[in-house]
């Protein structure tokens, strides 16, 4: 049985307007609920957090590589849950989505694909990237993909760290006619 939850998600009847705008296009997310307990900060973040989802320059497929290496070098369940289901959509395979779980090498990535993998665990291990993982992204992003794949990785390993110290639990898990999992 997972721990309890050091802080709750914030009741339906206190949520201000942010959270109820934000909340009527995703669902009530514990993340989202349990962050907008702070409603300064959760408007300041959720910002920035929808703009890397949502409208960055990444493609889909790239950001939820990334993100999803990011949950397991952290041990993040609840990131990769939701992950795992945004990576489906993004054109992931199953197959690929448990071989984040493993060594680079253990899975026939692609270069590009591979180049993320590397970054990502780079920033994980030594909280840069050296000249050579650098080259390789270069070599595929631009100047503005490559600032936001960094920033990307950064923000949910912050995301992840404040999941996992506040026990953030998982929703209930709906039924797939409801738009749960498969």
């Amino acid at each position: 049985m997972a721990a309890e939850p050091r802080i709750p998600p914030l009741p339906e009847n206190q949520w201000d307007d942010v959270l109820k705008a934000v909340v009527s296009t995703t669902g009530p997310l514990h993340v989202l609920t349990t962050l907008g307990r702070h409603p300064e900060l959760f408007a300041a973040w959720i910002g920035f957090g929808s703009h890397l989802l949502m409208k960055g320059t990444l493609d889909d497929r790239v950001r939820e590589l990334a993100i999803l290496r990011t949950a397991h070098h952290r041990s993040c369940d609840y990131e990769w849950t939701h992950h795992h289901r945004l990576g489906l959509a993004a054109g992931l395979t199953e197959t690929e989505i448990a071989a984040l779980r493993r060594a680079p090498d253990a899975h026939p990535w692609d270069a590009g694909d591979r180049a993320v993998l590397r970054a990502a665990d780079e920033l994980h291990a030594t909280g840069t990237l050296g000249d050579d993982a650098w080259a390789d992204l270069a070599g595929r992003f631009g100047e503005r993909e490559l600032i936001e794949l960094v920033m990307l990785i950064g923000h949910y390993h912050m995301v992840a760290f404040a999941l996992n110290a506040l026990r953030v639990q998982l929703e209930e898990p709906l039924p797939p006619e409801e738009g749960g999992a498969r």
